[in-house]
């Protein structure tokens, strides 16, 4: 079989086509499977180390208001499919699949064209646009949310079938992850990120909570990762406050090795996205949720919601967040051990263990059709 994924953007699009096709080449090992996504995002470095290989096509996000930009990005989704087809037509893949995000509206539109049978992912609750301009080309959407369904015209083709998530997040214990990482056993280890991408006001927070925390604190481990847009400037900051001298804190660009890292982790303090979410209840880690307000509709908030009101998780608005509030939380969940293990237990009815397969079993009746 061969198989066309793309993604693109955010690992939040690139981690699901990762999964997806890691899933695929479980099942059917001499599976063929080619990536393609834009030079823009975070695929050109995620992609290649899994072993697959990728090509580009050029697309672009096209924003809600009126813009020079926007004219641009409009002209390109126009004519991007096109020069999608040739990628198409010569590695004549028998399913094309994508994963969300601006990156894969032109495959997926060219394979419409070509009639190659194809699918898109929606991982959030509420539909992005690529994937409510795709739902009259694609053969089928897959929904993590089953109200996702109440936002698309074709809902004949939508199948609900949760987040596909790499194996790694299921098979990966603390304790073997601790030893793996030089974590001592009785440490309390906390992990923190804002997204491939990073987020600002989160690494200017979390780098105040290092210095106060650390202090009071110093048998507690963080470790932040920032992000490729504020790294420089996060860890300018971390060594002005004198923070890279200490063996306890933890400053990182990008963290690769998440399911690793997130199996050794006490507490996560991390965005709400739809796939962390997923990927939390997987693990059945305690979370302090951040969502971030700039995404559309406040999707990571309704996200988050979720969760807190079932106790799975604690929300935090960035509007109402500073240091000492966050440092007050991150207090009260690793020092009360029994409210702890109670958010990780809740957390865990969240999970999603047949999504990879139900996306594998959409993927094959799209090939046989």
């Amino acid at each position: 079989m061969r198989v066309l994924m793309t993604c693109g953007g955010t690992g939040g699009h690139i981690n699901p086509a990762i999964a997806i096709a890691n899933t695929i080449k479980n099942n059917i090992p001499d599976a063929e499977i080619l990536f393609v996504g834009t030079r823009r995002g975070k695929e050109g470095e995620l992609v290649p180390r899994e072993g697959y290989e990728i090509r580009f096509v050029e697309s672009r996000g096209i924003r809600r208001s009126l813009s020079l930009s926007n004219i641009k990005a409009i002209y390109t989704a126009l004519v991007s499919p096109y020069k999608a087809k040739p990628i198409l037509k010569e590695f004549k893949p028998d399913v094309v699949i994508g994963t969300g995000g601006y990156a894969c509206w032109p495959v997926l539109r060219a394979a419409a064209m070509l009639k190659i049978p194809c699918a898109v992912h929606e991982s959030n609750a509420r539909a992005g646009m690529a994937v409510k301009r795709l739902q009259g080309h694609v053969d089928r959407i897959l929904v993590n949310f089953e109200k996702t369904k109440d936002e698309l015209k074709c809902k004949d083709k939508v199948v609900t079938v949760g987040n596909p998530l790499r194996s790694a997040f299921s098979q990966v214990d603390k304790a073997t992850a601790r030893e793996k990482l030089g974590i001592p056993k009785d440490a309390l280890f906390v992990l923190s990120y804002g997204g491939s991408g990073g987020a600002e006001f989160l690494n200017e927070t979390m780098v105040s909570v290092m210095s106060e925390f650390s202090a009071k604190h110093p048998e507690v481990i963080l470790e932040h990762a920032a992000g490729s847009r504020d790294h420089e400037g996060t860890r300018a900051r971390f060594e002005e406050m004198g923070l890279s001298d200490k063996s306890n804190l933890r400053l990182k660009e990008y963290i690769f090795d998440m399911p690793l890292r997130m199996a050794a982790a006490d507490l996560v303090i991390c965005r709400a996205g739809a796939m962390t979410i997923s990927e939390l209840a997987m693990m059945g880690k305690a979370a302090i949720l951040i969502p971030s307000p700039h995404v559309t509709d406040n999707h990571q908030y309704m996200n988050a919601k979720v969760l807190a009101d079932a106790g799975a998780a604690c929300l935090l608005e960035e509007t109402i967040l500073t240091p000492s509030l966050l440092a007050q939380n991150m207090e009260f969940y690793l020092f009360r051990q029994n409210e702890r293990q109670r958010m990780e237990l809740l957390v865990k009815d969240f999970a999603d263990p047949d999504a990879n397969r139900g996306i594998f079993e959409e993927v094959l009746k799209l090939v046989k059709k």
